[in-house]
């Protein structure tokens, strides 16, 4: 197998621990192109597994890229959702190696992680990878790094969607939607967990509310004239792209465990919204 042909094998794989890292498809693919540069310049003759190899690549770069894009956001930048991957409800298409099998919500409390926690934590949780592999990239350790992603293990409990099934993911999804549709609190209690939370990034920041009937009242005081809203997913979660004139104004996704919604993010930034696939909504 030649150069070209062993990274083409491992691209989809690299894009998702770029992507999970990152939390942006974008940066995700940066990291990848700048991998296959560095593997084009590298003697690979002492290389025996291509994969893992490529896979240290990756994290290192999506790694700087992480720590550059934490300091600039500390001095600069509001924070923001990550960047969702969007598809069509009945798209038949395959997309589990790059988001389908990471939630937004997941991502949500990735950001909060330090960038050496979330790289110890994707790549031995997600990606098997042993700590003593990981251990040169954040410059610790095989123990310290451990402890890295124990601290980040702790934090993730809980961000994770339940073992519900995609048909009652999006029948508790759509019954929200309904019931906000006609302002019907009661029954969006119901659907939503008591201890829900609504996350809405404008552009300015993300703003949160907590709790059933906080996040009913919202939801039943917003109904934009006009909107018509198209199933998407998600991430692979069930969500609904709300469109007026043929903009896109708010795209939702939902975290639902055991029947409830216990997550819902909204992305509203005229601008991120602007840059989604057309044909997710004509």
């Amino acid at each position: 197998m030649d150069l070209v042909e062993g990274f083409e094998a491992n691209r989809a794989h690299l894009r998702g621990v770029a992507y999970r890292v990152l939390g942006s498809v974008s940066e995700a693919e940066d990291a990848v192109q700048e991998a296959w540069l560095r593997l084009q310049r590298t003697d690979t003759a002492d290389v025996d597994n291509l994969r893992a190899w490529l896979t240290t690549v990756v994290g290192r770069i999506a790694l700087n890229q992480l720590r550059s894009r934490r300091t600039r956001r500390e001095q600069e930048l509001p924070e923001q959702l990550p960047e969702p991957v969007v598809r069509r409800a009945d798209d038949p298409e395959p997309r589990a190696e790059l988001a389908d099998s990471v939630g937004l919500a997941l991502l949500v409390v990735l950001e909060t992680l330090s960038p050496d926690e979330r790289l110890a934590f994707v790549l031995h949780d997600m990606f098997a990878m042993p700590f003593d592999e990981i251990a040169p990239l954040v410059e610790r350790s095989p123990a310290a790094t451990r402890q890295l992603a124990s601290r980040a293990r702790r934090r993730v409990q809980g961000a994770e969607p339940g073992p519900d099934s995609p048909a009652t993911r999006r029948e508790v999804a759509e019954a929200f939607l309904t019931a906000a549709r006609g302002g019907d609190i009661r029954r969006l209690v119901e659907v939503l967990d008591p201890d829900a939370l609504l996350r809405v990034d404008a552009g300015d920041g993300i703003h949160e509310t907590r709790g059933a009937e906080a996040v009913a009242g919202q939801a039943a005081a917003y109904r934009a004239e006009g909107q018509v809203r198209y199933p998407v997913l998600v991430n692979g979660a069930p969500g609904s792209l709300g469109v007026v004139d043929g903009r896109p104004v708010a795209l939702l996704a939902f975290t639902v465990r055991d029947g409830r919604i216990t997550e819902i993010d909204i992305l509203a930034d005229p601008t991120r919204l602007a840059a989604l696939d057309p044909t997710l909504y004509t």
